[in-house]
């Protein structure tokens, strides 16, 4: 008897995820470690193909075994902490997130003097406001100032974490 592929999978469509554990358990002759229906879908049609085609070749077995064999793979489990379980090693740190981290806190003020005049601009935390409009970036707003290409965290003068400019 042929097998139709396409009309078990639409049968299997319609199982619950119980229902699909015991085809799983009938087909593979195991009850499944996992109840997701995706999962359970692909294996069962996968079985049921291999069953009714014939599994891999010996060549394709061989060679199979032969990359397995060559692979890089961990012979020794991961070592334990120093004190046995690491439990109690949890630390806690507050960080401000931020695109970057040259980029000072919402709310404050950037100032610089350029030919003569003298530049504000606030941080928000969606962007930088200068002279009423707000620019997406520090960038946007050079260009704005300048009418040339700058980068923003240079041109106002912000370096980077350390002290490196």
């Amino acid at each position: 008897m042929a097998l139709n592929l396409a009309k078990e999978l639409a049968i299997m469509e319609r199982m619950t995820p119980r229902e699909l554990q015991e085809k799983y358990a009938q087909v593979f002759g195991e009850q499944p470690r996992s109840r997701n229906r995706q999962w359970l879908v692909k294996r069962i049609a996968w079985r049921l193909q291999a069953n009714e085609e014939g599994d891999l070749s010996e060549r394709a077995r061989r060679r199979a075994m032969e990359l397995a064999n060559d692979a890089d793979l961990r012979v020794t489990a991961p070592r334990q902490p120093k004190n046995g379980d690491g439990a109690g090693h949890t630390k806690t740190v507050r960080t401000r997130v931020s695109a970057s981290t040259r980029l000072p806190l919402p709310g404050t003020v950037l100032t610089r003097e350029y030919k003569g005049r003298l530049l504000q601009v606030k941080v928000l935390t969606d962007g930088f406001e200068y002279e009423g409009e707000i620019y997406r970036s520090l960038t946007a707003v050079a260009e704005a100032i300048t009418g040339s290409r700058w980068n923003g965290c240079h041109f106002f003068g912000l370096r980077k974490p350390g002290g490196a400019r």
